[in-house]
């Protein structure tokens, strides 16, 4: 999983309440357990016609975001089912940090372990981002998870908390399978220790 330290993105904005993981990625997607590839299909459901061409008006369409990192949105996002592809999309399309009032539970924790910082904040600053957000090409932020600071385009700063340990395996790229790395040198003496104890066992195996 890529580290996240800091990051200086364009932010869409997404004003819109209740975004749940099916509007994020429609069930037909469900079907792959690869992790890349589901960018195209982020938001699909808003972001194409029936024909497959493109809605000019939706926010991931408009020239000014389309390599947008940030997405500032309304409250209770990711609400739904708990598809961990909800978060994949929103990673491969390029989106590192959704910033909102509130996140449902398990798409909260999901994006942690995929990468993706979220950021809870009260609704009027997230209100102060949204506006930043609508600044088109000038829609910087930058996100400084060390700091825990979210600095927008004219230079105003908002503080954020973050639970320590979920930062810190942000900061160090850790997932569920890299933190069980980082025991790899006791698990290696308990297996040589059990094999010493109970050899019997390493031969059944």
């Amino acid at each position: 999983m890529d580290s996240f330290t800091k990051l200086d993105g364009i932010a869409a904005p997404l004003p819109q309440i209740n975004v749940d993981t099916d509007m994020i990625i429609p069930k037909q997607y469900l079907k792959t357990i690869q992790r890349t590839g589901l960018g195209v299909a982020l938001f699909s459901e808003m972001r194409y016609n029936d024909d497959g061409s493109e809605k000019p008006d939706f926010v991931l369409n408009k020239p000014a975001y389309r390599d947008a990192e940030v997405l500032v949105s309304g409250d209770n996002f990711g609400c739904g089912s708990s598809r961990e592809h909800a978060p994949w999309a929103l990673l491969d399309f390029g989106i590192r940090c959704v910033i909102a009032p509130s996140f449902a539970d398990i798409f909260y924790n999901n994006c942690f372990k995929n990468g993706i910082l979220p950021i809870a904040l009260p609704q009027e600053q997230v209100d102060k981002l949204m506006d930043d957000a609508e600044r088109g090409a000038n829609a910087r932020l930058t996100v400084d998870l060390e700091a825990q600071t979210i600095t927008g385009p004219d230079g105003g700063s908002i503080s954020f908390d973050i639970d320590p340990f979920k930062k810190h395996c942000l900061l160090n790229g850790l997932d569920d399978i890299g933190l069980t790395m980082e025991k790899e040198q006791s698990i290696s003496d308990f297996e040589a220790r059990r094999r010493d104890v109970t050899p019997w066992l390493a031969k059944a195996g």
